[in-house]
């Protein structure tokens, strides 16, 4: 009896030597295989250069209007990227890909960028709420990842303006990474074998910093530029590769009675927010690319302010659902009919969707109608983005 006490007492103690060992060092290497390619993968942020004409010669919604930038804006890829986020190289964006599949990133070595964000998904998830590293579940719908560099207003409630700015907030998060600060990762992946040499080829040096991490990843997803669709084909060639259906859609999509692109505008289908857009600018006094759609007459989440959230981009829409900060929607039906018939009397409703009256716009479309604005947005789907090698997960189990 006294034997089996000892035993057990002395199995406790070595579980609480362990997992006190695994609390000062949580340094727990990943039992998977890093395999990159030999010649190393070749990354560029350019757009095409149809990008320009949608993005910043005409809202391409057939009323003639235009976005007016200021003279000194910059030339075509400037204007198009946040000079915010960092050039992209190709060995920052290498090291950034790797960075971005690794689940050392957290606390537990159980979650990884990637956990949340699936290339077959067009880097969405698929659910509605995600799952962080402690098994507990995120308060919004993880947002998919599409031409970020382009994008100025970034989460739900727009409260970064840059991916480099992006990258440290889930790291840190307690429900998402779990990191408890930045210099514990530097600490953490300055013993990971494979990090010294990745960061010596990107910076000149095999110093792991918090600057270097962030940067990386947020040139990785700067090279993420999705322009390859089924509409980007069409742009050169009048639209002939659409069916019937598709340019049904697409007449609704971009006419002035639906306004669906005067939110979902230029070449991301996004927020107008460059600077003199609609819903442009940076600061605490604009619409930081968000408004408040109906989704509630009283807003349980109150998002950037009163109920606005951050307008997405819809391209490889078809693929990122559930719908919504708080993916309420499960379908691109459910959303279309939101707009059709569901949008919420909301004291902040956007002017678009308000009638002079104060009660909403609602689009009122028949039923083939909504079946052509969905066949419209299946167009927007780019499947060459979805099976890129250059950012599918460089781990091998």
């Amino acid at each position: 009896m006294k034997n089996n006490f000892l035993i057990v007492m002395l199995s406790l103690a070595a579980l609480f030597f362990a997992v006190s060992s695994c609390q000062e060092d949580p340094v727990v290497l990943s039992t998977a295989k890093l395999i990159l390619p030999e010649i190393p993968y070749s990354y560029s942020d350019e757009f095409p250069a149809h990008f320009e004409t949608i993005e910043n010669l005409q809202l391409f919604n057939g009323d003639g209007n235009t976005i007016f930038l200021p003279d000194d804006f910059g030339g075509r890829v400037d204007r198009l990227r946040n000079s915010r986020n960092p050039e992209v190289t190709d060995q920052g964006a290498a090291l950034g890909r790797v960075l971005f599949y690794d689940p050392q990133l957290s606390i537990n070595n159980s979650v990884a960028c990637a956990s949340c964000h699936h290339q077959q998904l067009a880097f969405s998830d698929g659910k509605q709420f995600s799952t962080g590293f402690g098994g507990k579940i995120t308060p919004r719908n993880s947002m998919a990842l599409i031409n970020t560099s382009i994008n100025r207003n970034l989460f739900w409630d727009s409260r970064i303006q840059s991916v480099a700015e992006l990258i440290s907030e889930p790291i840190q998060n307690h429900i998402e990474m779990g990191m408890e600060s930045m210099v514990d990762l530097e600490k953490k992946l300055s013993k990971v074998p494979y990090y010294p040499s990745l960061f010596e080829e990107a910076y000149g040096s095999p110093s792991v910093t918090s600057e270097g991490i962030t940067t990386a990843v947020a040139q990785f997803l700067g090279a993420m530029v999705s322009g390859n669709s089924k509409f980007d084909k069409g742009m050169t060639t009048d639209f002939e590769n659409f069916t019937e259906l598709e340019k049904m859609g697409k007449a609704i999509f971009f006419s002035e009675e639906a306004k669906c692109s005067s939110c979902h505008a230029g070449a991301n289908f996004s927020a107008p927010d460059l600077p003199g857009g609609e819903y442009g600018g940076f600061g605490t006094e604009d619409r930081k690319g968000g408004t408040n759609i109906g989704l509630d007459l009283v807003s349980k989440d109150n998002g950037i302010a009163n109920g606005q959230f951050r307008i997405p981009s819809l391209r490889n829409i078809a693929l990122t659902g559930p719908y919504m900060h708080d993916g309420r929607f499960a379908s691109l039906a459910e959303v279309v009919e939101h707009y059709n018939s569901g949008i919420k009397s909301h004291p902040e409703l956007d002017d678009k969707l308000t009638s002079p009256t104060g009660s909403p716009i609602r689009l009122e479309l028949d039923a083939l109608e909504k079946q052509a604005l969905i066949a419209f947005l299946h167009t927007l789907t780019d499947e060459e983005f979805i099976t890129d090698p250059r950012f599918s997960n460089p781990f091998e189990n």
